[in-house]
């Protein structure tokens, strides 16, 4: 077994499977805690666990190089009373689970913990860094209740990163396929009134973000993690149109945004709400982003979807 060993808990999606496929180039050992585990053969263990409470998963974490939380229900559906808070506890609950469990072992030695830029809430135009404040809005407390869990688990051996994560652009899954493909059939037109900010991150540039957080002790603390040139959506809908060829698309006005969710059973608001972030942080630190710009994010992406 390699010396070095690597835990993600909720690490079988695209973000979680992507972060496995570079840590096992890497060299490390990696393990994935998951509800429901399955034989591999690319090296990757997976362990049972329910995101909630101890198990037999807790040994994992003894002497682990670093451990990624990445678990929490998707913010992918309608925002019900009931949803919202299925959403909150797989975050909270999962988290404490995960700072019970490294109390009883020798700590990791880094946990990186996944939030996102909904932290914020509805930025409208301004752009935020990594001081400005909690939003107000559903998904904001819910980001603000889940950064608590973390930053108030007791675990003084362990530094600890919280990486806010955009709107993430991968080829294989994630939003930007069904984008893809909307567009493909000339529906990708800008969303409601378009001005709207996205703040983006190539998935390419996120695994070294989260690369980073693991391997150099002076990442600490909260970054945001998207690339450093937000967009509009009207801007970010035109770019996907000419990476695919597609002149132009009828505008989706908000009503038609609405319904459309309604009928998707999804939620509209996460069309329709601005996030303009900056990754202040990583710019201080000089990451040496792949992809600045959404044209070429999109050239090297959408030549295979």
């Amino acid at each position: 077994m390699s010396a070095k060993r690597i835990v993600i808990a909720g690490g079988s999606g695209f973000i979680g499977t992507a972060l496995a496929r570079e840590f096992i180039r890497r060299g490390y050992g990696v393990t994935v805690l998951t509800r429901r585990p399955r034989p591999r053969y690319d090296g990757v263990r997976e362990v049972a666990w329910d995101g909630a409470k101890a198990g037999d998963w807790v040994t994992e974490l003894n002497g682990a190089e670093a451990l990624i939380n990445l678990t929490g229900k998707s913010i992918n559906c309608p925002h019900t009373p009931e949803n919202l808070r299925e959403i909150t506890e797989s975050r909270v609950h999962s988290v404490r689970a995960l700072a019970a469990a490294a109390n009883f072992a020798q700590p990791p030695r880094v946990w990186v913990q996944a939030s996102a830029t909904g932290f914020y809430g509805d930025t409208k135009n301004n752009l935020c860094a990594e001081t400005a404040l909690n939003g107000s809005d559903a998904l904001a407390k819910i980001c603000r209740d889940w950064e608590n869990a973390f930053t108030t688990a007791n675990l003084p051996q362990t530094r600890k990163v919280t990486l806010r994560i955009g709107f993430v652009l991968g080829r294989e899954s994630g939003a930007l396929p069904v984008l893809a493909k909307l567009t493909k059939f000339f529906l990708g037109g800008a969303v409601g009134g378009g001005k709207q900010y996205i703040s983006w991150i190539h998935l390419a540039d996120l695994v070294q973000m989260f690369v980073a957080a693991v391997e150099q002790e002076k990442l600490v603390g909260i970054f945001n993690a998207v690339a450093p040139n937000a967009l509009t959506n009207a801007e970010f809908m035109s770019e996907l149109r000419r990476a695919l060829h597609r002149p132009w698309s009828p505008p989706a006005p908000e009503f038609a945004v609405w319904l459309g969710s309604k009928l998707m059973g999804s939620e509209a608001s996460l069309a329709l709400v601005s996030q303009r972030c900056a990754p202040k942080r990583f710019r201080e630190m000089n990451f040496p982003f792949q992809f600045t710009e959404l044209a070429a994010a999109l050239k090297d992406l959408c030549a295979k979807i």
